[in-house]
Formats: C-alpha cells, sequence, structure tokens
C-alpha cells in the first residue's frame, strides 16, 4: 500500500513539476464566437493568470463544474484580476450543438472547440473535465482532470496565489 501511495504522490509532484514549466502549444483552435481558427498560446492576456476548462457538451460533470465557476466569477473577480475560458473537445460535426449550448447557457467568456482533439493530443490529457490555469508568463501553471463538487474552489486558490506573483 506505501509503495502506491509513493507512486501516485511521486507522479503527482512530476506533472505539477511539468505543470510549471510547460509551454501553452501553438495548436489550432476555432473560436466559436468568430468561425476563426487561432493559436492556443495567443489565447491569453499576458500578465494575467487564466483559467481554461476544457469540456463537451455530453459530459455532465463538465457543464456542472463550469455552472459553478460562472456563478463564482463575481465575487472571485473582486478577489483576483483573472480571465476565464473554455475549450470545447467535441467533433467538428458537432459545432452548431456546442454553439447553441454555449448561447443557452448565456456564457460571456471566450469559448473555443477542438473539433479534431489537436489540443488535447498537444496537452496530453485523456478525459473531461480537465481544467489548467496558464500564469502571467503564458506557461502552464497547473493541471488538474475532474470535477467535484466544490472543487472549483481549489481552482480559485491556485488562481490567488498566481495572481500575487510578478
Amino acid at each position: 500500500m506505501k509503495k502506491i501511495m509513493f507512486a501516485v504522490v511521486a507522479s503527482f509532484i512530476t506533472v505539477a513539476a511539468w505543470a510549471q514549466q510547460a509551454e501553452t502549444p501553438d495548436t489550432q483552435v476555432k473560436d466559436i464566437a468568430s468561425g476563426k481558427k487561432v493559436a492556443f498560446n495567443q489565447c491569453f492576456v499576458k500578465g494575467k493568470v487564466t483559467i481554461v476548462s476544457f469540456w463537451a457538451t455530453w459530459c455532465v460533470p463538465c457543464k456542472k463544474e463550469i455552472k459553478n465557476i460562472r456563478e463564482q466569477l463575481p465575487e472571485w473577480k473582486k478577489e483576483a484580476d483573472f480571465n476565464f475560458m473554455t475549450v470545447s473537445i467535441d467533433e467538428s460535426r458537432t459545432e452548431g450543438l456546442v454553439k447553441s449550448y454555449v448561447k443557452s447557457q448565456g456564457w460571456e467568456f471566450p469559448t473555443f472547440i477542438d473539433p479534431n482533439s489537436d489540443l488535447k493530443r498537444s496537452l496530453n490529457f485523456q478525459n473531461v473535465p480537465f481544467t489548467i490555469i496558464i500564469d502571467k508568463k503564458g506557461k502552464i501553471a497547473f493541471m488538474h482532470s475532474g470535477y467535484e463538487e466544490g472543487g472549483e474552489q481549489e481552482v480559485f486558490e491556485k488562481v490567488l496565489e498566481l495572481s500575487k506573483q510578478d
């Protein structure tokens, strides 16, 4: 049992160390609002922390996480200057479904689609929900897979920490 726990902790530390040094890939994603393709690493404002939530229309936990983050945004924005965006991993043939869902939810934050899973492969993750935080320098500072109710608070604590760094 101790060996398993050590392996889990060691792998988490390795992922955390990698994440703190990782450049954001220049993989193309499609902006839902404009329909234009843009390099993922150009989606962030330098000098500002950004939460990126990866989701899919068929993923109930994804939608719950985004809903909970969205509800917290006004309060969180009083404490930290950061951006929030989402990236759908739905296939290109369901792009219309993604657009209509985003519109029906009244999302006012940037939303992109990764129709061929190129970005998903670049970031090497398997499942959604998947959340990353980009630091002020445009590097990946945090990665988290899965969602449990209240887990968004851990994400915001990391945003607060990163927002205070120069």
